[in-house]
């Protein structure tokens, strides 16, 4: 093992900048600050790693990763199953996955600096509309399975029908039958599995859900169930394939009220399950109430289009347990590469494409019908079921010319054909049977059920089909947004650090990135050692005692979590336990989480410090002693205070039959110097995404796996539907693939396996020094609103701006505007109070960025004291206009008070790094009044 010097290049503040802070602080060491800041009783001595501990150096970190990655093999799929081969192209590759202008990039909430990859999602949402020929469409789901599970809980919200039945055909893809019935359990909706869904027609049931084209592969007409379904009030869900309704009739033509699907075969690699981005499309009557994000045309200050996110008064953050979803994370920048990956191909290129796929399966069948093997489904697109003699041996046989081919049971199996497979695959598969390769150049789908209607007409996807126009309009976009690659992004609660390079590079090595999720585990050797490395790793930082990679986002991880706490007391014979005590102050996932595993939420209150009231939680902890299933609490508080009380808030829980959640967003101030599974916490999600390294991705991926105490481990979850158990007791699948979100957990294994033991605990610890540097920087001109008795916040400060709307009527919206005229992002706005910013530097700025950020904040200050003095307008300031454009800047009229100079370059560092907002303050109000979530007809930017 070589010395690591990588702990440096990740902790950007120098030894001689943390004593800078620190004397400015008033303290001496940084191990002092630490004891003043981090309470005694749950402080840790150490955190072991085994042989991670000393840390590896890059190169070495590297070369023993490929190891494991060596170990892994990768045959020619035909498992399918909702995951198939595809070629991501080149530019788009280099470009987009990556480039850390797109994968550093933040959730577009503020809307005027993040334009590039809003249009990009735009155009996600343009293609889905196109494909399913749908009203509306998200900006993208977790994954299929959870689509599905989303789709029947939106279909049950919208329906005026008393029925609490939802009817599934049974030839639909396993896991996502798993997840929809994991999910349908603690809601009390009884999902029926049927042969045929007609019977749907002649019984009770608010909705059904079909799999078009069906997991055999058969393409079925559902246009008279689809017409019947409606006349009795019932809505009817599709689970489509975007690929195959460039050939076959879109679900909204014959029917449909939601689609949903995968979009992982428009250029996004297996990755051993994930990330992938999912779809939800609509009619338009659902559109209020549908899950995830939604990008929306509005206009800016000067008239001009501009996007921005839609209805999102519809998200967790606002309505908490009554919100449509608990999903938090989407999967952005996976949306983001296929909605490139149509732009690229456009429709001529999706169309043959998706016609050479079916072709070559219509081959296929037509070859080994020649040879006496059965084939099940008469019709397909891409998907074959063969009843074979003996499917074991066929297996072994196919496995051994390095193939794989879908397990079904002992008489079938499957085939899917994909973008990758060539004619010599084909032969290779034919040979198994004793069939020949002859090609069939016809379509053999139905006649009824063939696409007639056109799609992707919109100017983008006809524009950009060169390898250069590509490039540049990726450019383009890129160079609309901020994201870490230009500037600090100091949101609290979201740790926006370093997505080191190194770390990034196994994401696409070919053993990581193209491996099915249900390859046999012969075949996943390295992968699977990976993935338990990274759990005991997990297991060390946490003093949890197990951990499951499953969940594929923090909301996921939370409602994985919550579902282990009821499992745990239904085997106790406690299953009556259903409250769920949650402070004020938590995140909105926390009750969205709570209400959908069917608990009712007491809140607890906050004293003035932001703490939780200990006597209200003891109170209400009494109060409903007999049916406490849990407190949900995050640690350190959502206010950014290490509270000294947690370890009796835990001794309350446990002492009236409760479990303890600790919520693990702020677990970047925590690791290496205390551990939730050793101060009181039964169950963690942890956010990969935040503390671990992986990159936001403009808003996914995340990844969030659930951590447990010794008592609930064998509780984790399953995916009994392909054949993964990890324990008889476990819950059922909460996502879509075993190990969830595989393909970047070699982010997080490199990061622990380079930081070491020491790295990660010093990064805690300078984490949580610059955070208390930019507190008492900012206090100088503006409150801090939550401290610890010692004055010190932990990782994270709120900064109280509600005073100057009074003095100046200036907004926390004018402020966050203003950041950006200054190339920030801003900070988080109004969470958890409203009207405050919450920032987070995270261990990775460096101390001149920290200085720059409050000088900038200093500057804001000082141009509010000029409105309180009269010198500038309350009306017509920099604040009310920020952020102010080039096109303003440089326009022939200027009819403001203040000075081009000073709306552009109000400190002088900004004439020689100069980031100009592409649009000006966009109007939301204006957006959701007059929603529109397709791409801009093109007259309108003339």
């Amino acid at each position: 093992m070589t010395s690591t010097t990588f702990p440096t290049r990740h902790t950007a503040p120098s030894t001689t900048d943390q004593a800078h802070m620190l004397k400015a602080l008033g303290f001496e060491s940084l191990d002092t600050f630490i004891n003043a800041v981090v309470p005694d009783n749950i402080r840790r001595s150490d955190m072991t790693l085994g042989e991670f501990s000393s840390g590896f150096s890059e190169e070495s970190a590297l070369a023993r990763l490929r190891e494991h990655a060596a170990q892994n093999k990768v045959f020619k799929s035909f498992i399918g199953q909702g995951y198939y081969g595809t070629h991501t192209p080149a530019v788009i590759l280099r470009n987009v996955l990556e480039n850390p202008a797109w994968y550093t990039a933040y959730t577009p909430y503020q809307p005027e600096i993040s334009q590039g990859r809003l249009e990009a999602l735009l155009n996600f949402q343009q293609m889905v509309i196109d494909l399913t020929a749908m009203d509306i469409a998200n900006a993208s789901m977790l994954d299929e399975a959870t689509a599905a599970a989303e789709a029947m809980t939106l279909a049950m919200r919208n329906s005026k029908l008393k029925s609490n039945v939802f009817y599934v055909s049974e030839d639909i893809f396993p896991q996502t039958l798993e997840v929809i019935q994991t999910r349908a359990l603690p809601l009390n909706i009884e999902v029926r599995v049927v042969a045929n869904i007609d019977e749907s027609l002649t019984n009770d049931c608010f909705a059904v859900l079909v799999q078009y084209p069906a997991a055999s592969g058969a393409l079925m007409d559902y246009s008279a169930l689809a017409q019947k379904a409606h006349e009795q009030g019932k809505a009817v869900i599709a689970a489509s394939d975007l690929l195959a309704l460039t050939q076959l009739k879109a679900p909204g033509e014959w029917g449909a009220d939601i689609v949903i699907g995968n979009t992982q075969r428009f250029g996004v690699p297996f990755g051993f399950g994930g990330p992938h981005a999912a779809f939800m499309a609509t009619r338009d009557a659902f559109k209020r109430s549908m899950p995830g994000r939604l990008v929306g045309v509005s206009v800016d200050a000067q008239g001009a289009p501009a996007l921005r996110l839609a209805l999102q008064t519809r998200e967790q953050h606002i309505r908490r347990d009554k919100a449509t979803s608990n999903i938090c994370t989407a999967q952005a920048l996976l949306a983001i590469m296929a909605s490139m990956y149509a732009v690229y191909h456009g429709a001529d290129g999706l169309k043959k494409i998706g016609a050479r796929v079916h072709h070559m399966t219509s081959s296929i069948a037509t070859a080994l019908k020649s040879t006496g093997v059965s084939v099940v489904n008469g019709t397909w697109f891409d998907t074959l079921t063969l009843k074979v003699n003996d499917a074991s041996a066929l297996h072994q046989a196919a496995q051994a010319a390095g193939i794989n081919l879908r397990a079904i049971d002992a008489e079938h199996v499957g085939l899917s054909v994909d973008e990758t497979t060539t004619v010599a695959d084909a032969q290779a598969l034919l040979k198994l049977f004793g069939a020949t390769w002859a090609p069939l150049d016809e379509n053999t789908v139905p006649a009824a059920l063939q696409r007639q209607s056109a799609f992707l007409t919109h100017p983008i996807f006809n524009t950009h089909h060169s390898e250069h126009a590509m490039l540049r309009y990726l450019r383009d976009l890129s160079d609309k947004d901020l994201a870490l690659d230009r500037t600090m992004i100091p949101l609290g609660s979201c740790t926006m650090k370093l997505n080191a390079t190194s770390e990034m590079l196994p994401v696409t090595w070919p053993e990581f990135s193209q491996i099915h999720p249900f390859a046999p585990n012969s075949q996943t050797v390295g992968y699977r050692a990976m993935i338990h490395e990274v759990e005991a790793m997990l297991v060390a930082a946490t003093g949890y005692a197990a951990v499951s990679l499953q969940p594929n986002a923090g909301s996921q991880g939370e409602y994985a979590g919550l579902l282990i706490i009821q499992k745990y007391h239904s085997s106790r014979g406690q299953s009556h336990r259903n409250i769920c005590l949650i402070p004020a102050s938590a995140h909105g996932t926390n009750p969205a989480s709570a209400a959908m595993v069917g608990m009712s939420v007491v809140v607890v209150a906050c004293d003035e410090r932001g703490n939780v009231d200990v006597a209200d939680l003891k109170a209400k902890a009494e109060q409903h002693s007999d049916h406490l299933a849990a407190l949900m609490i995050t640690y350190p508080s959502t206010h950014g205070v290490f509270e000294k009380s947690i370890t009796d808030i835990c001794d309350i829980i446990h002492a009236h039959g409760g479990q303890v959640y600790v919520d693990g967003a702020n677990m970047n101030a925590m690791v290496g110097l205390c551990a939730p599974g050793e101060f009181g916490g039964d169950v963690s999600h942890l956010n990969l995404h935040k503390t671990f390294a992986i990159p936001h991705g403009g808003g996914g991926p995340g990844v969030g796996p659930v951590c447990v105490a010794a008592h609930l481990a064998e509780f984790l979850p399953n995916l009994n539907a392909v054949g993964y158990q990890r324990d008889a007791n476990g819950i059922s699948a909460v996502s879509a693939a075993p190990y969830g979100s595989a393909g970047v957990l070699p982010i997080t294994w490199m990061y622990i396996a380079m930081m070491g033991a020491a790295g990660l605990t010093e990064a805690s610890k300078v984490a949580i020094l610059s955070a208390n540097y930019l507190a008492k920087r900012i206090s100088e001109h503006f409150p801090i609103l939550y401290t610890a008795e010692s004055g010190l916040v932990a990782h994270e400060c709120i900064v109280d701006v509600r005073g100057v709307k009074d003095t100046a009527g200036i907004t926390v919206d004018d402020i966050a505007k203003r950041l950006m005229d200054f190339g920030f992002h801003a900070p988080t706005m109004s969470f958890p109070v409203p009207g405050t910013l919450m920032i987070e530097p995270t261990e990775s700025e460096p101390l001149a960025e920290l200085d720059r950020f409050i000088e900038a904040m200093a500057t804001i200050r000082a141009e509010i004291a000029q409105v309180e003095r009269g010198e500038l307008s309350p009306e017509d300031n920099p604040l009310k206009h920020a952020p102010h454009t080039a096109t303003v800047v440089c326009g022939n009229e200027w009819t403001h008070a203040y000075s081009r100079e000073q709306a552009a370059f109000p400190v002088s560092s900004l004439r020689t790094r100069k980031y100009w907002p592409p649009v000006a303050r966009v109007d939301n109000v204006y957006g959701d009044r007059n929603l529109f979530c397709a791409c801009i007809p093109m007259s309108q930017y003339e």
